[in-house]
């Protein structure tokens, strides 16, 4: 194949632009090496460099500012076989600095081609992570504030072993590229260029230029010698293999006879410390053990050991595919914390709803039915009031049967936890 290039989509750039001569020299590369349009992916960030995708007949991903390399490490552990190449700006570059130093550590195989042109050039000429602090920009005194960032220097403290920089406009441009590509790892390329379109209307900058302030920069490290290791990938796979295979996951039976068809919604409203989150699941597994499909969603602050606790669970004789909640079957209110965070929800129930209130817990106004449990009176402390809510929705062949209640429950605990769960059951069915 001669070129690699989209013969329905022509190549544009400003006149003068640097990007074109990268692009021409990546093709060149790529068909030189013997890649076909299958073997590759050019995964694109945003602003002029991010147009290389649509230029290239091959696979290509084109994502969000800063992130190409976030797509690009997917792709590559998803696809190990597969060439993949990102094209960033020196703008994107900055946006997303922390992504550059994780695929740096990682050392997962990629090449990274960063088109510096020294500014944001595509949104009007704006300081980058890159500006000298003398240039003229868009943006204008903050380049003066801030020192440019040397990131091959960067990259080799971070963990890249094959680190370059170079001017689009030298003849060893094609041998940096061929070198990256080739590198059994994270390689780094800094392609130092000429935006005509912005940059150089303020600012002179030519070809000679650029090679005079390379040639003043101090060499890179010897990174290759540093940071060599396995790459990231087959690391990775090495790694797993060894592990050992997980069991079978355990498969729940439908040995239970389900009360209705259609979607039953339930929502527990508690606080921490009643085990908000383990009713939620046994509802879900007592579902399943009647051939239903199951859903949970909790909700609960940072603090984990105070505040509100919340569950949300669907079952349903159908595939679930929307997993919000506005007007449930039934509301299970244990405590005030748990209300408050659903106190519009409580006020829009439809009369067709049924709320099971602890005793003390008070509620908004609305036109639900509501069953009020005294499971002090009962002996029941506050941790088991979750459980006892089920049992009390067993006893009225509400949601599930007490069939259904006690699969979960053996499914869920071993003794002596089961003969504890057991005991709170009995209490309510006393």
């Amino acid at each position: 194949m001669d070129s690699l290039l989209n013969s329905s989509r022509p190549v544009v750039f400003c006149p003068g632009c640097s990007h074109d001569r990268v692009l021409h020299v990546l093709d060149r590369v790529l068909t030189d090496m013997g890649y076909a349009g299958k073997d590759v992916v050019i995964v694109t960030d945003i602003g002029c460099s991010g147009l290389f995708d649509t230029f290239f007949n091959t696979h290509a991903f084109h994502g969000l500012h800063g992130r190409a390399l976030t797509y690009a490490t997917g792709i590559k552990m998803a696809r190990p076989n597969l060439k993949v190449i990102v094209t960033m700006g020196d703008g994107g570059l900055g946006i997303g600095g922390a992504h550059v130093l994780s695929t740096c550590r990682r050392n997962i195989d990629l090449t990274l081609l960063i088109l510096n042109n020294f500014n944001y050039g595509m949104t009007g000429g704006q300081c980058s992570s890159t500006t000298p602090q003398d240039a003229v920009v868009g943006s204008g005194f903050l380049n003066r504030l801030e020192k440019p960032m040397d990131i091959c220097q960067v990259a080799g403290a971070s963990g890249a072993a094959c680190v370059s920089r170079v001017s689009t406009y030298d003849k060893s441009l094609a041998e940096d590229l061929k070198e990256a590509i080739e590198f059994d790892g994270f390689s780094l390329v800094d392609i130092w260029g000429i935006c005509p379109g912005r940059y150089t209307r303020r600012n002179k900058l030519t070809p000679k230029n650029i090679e005079a302030d390379l040639a003043q920069l101090p060499k890179l490290g010897d990174f290759k010698r540093q940071n060599a290791r396995m790459e990231y990938g087959r690391a990775y796979r090495q790694e797993a293999a060894q592990l050992s295979i997980p069991q079978d996951l355990i498969r729940i039976e439908a040995a239970c006879t389900p009360i209705q068809n259609g979607r039953q919604e339930v929502i527990f409203l508690g606080s921490a410390g009643q085990r908000i989150m383990t009713a939620g699941e046994l509802l879900c597994m007592a579902g399943v053990s009647a051939g239903c499909h199951a859903t949970q969603k909790n909700d609960y602050p940072i603090t984990v050991m105070r505040g509100h606790s919340v569950s949300e669970i669907i079952l349903s004789n159908i595939e679930i595919d929307y997993t919000g909640i506005e007007n449930p079957s039934v509301v299970i209110a244990l405590a005030p914390e748990g209300v408050n965070r659903r106190k519009k929800m409580i006020a829009a129930l439809s009369p067709g709803s049924v709320i099971i209130k602890a005793a003390g817990v008070e509620l908004p106004s609305c036109r639900a039915t509501i069953i009020e449990v005294d499971f002090k009176a009962h002996k029941i402390k506050p941790q088991d009031w979750a459980l006892a809510s089920l049992a009390v929705l067993a006893r009225q062949k509400n949601v599930l049967t007490m069939e259904m209640l006690m699969a979960a429950l053996r499914l869920r605990f071993k003794k002596p936890v089961l003969e504890i769960a057991m005991s709170v059951i009995e209490k309510i069915a006393a």
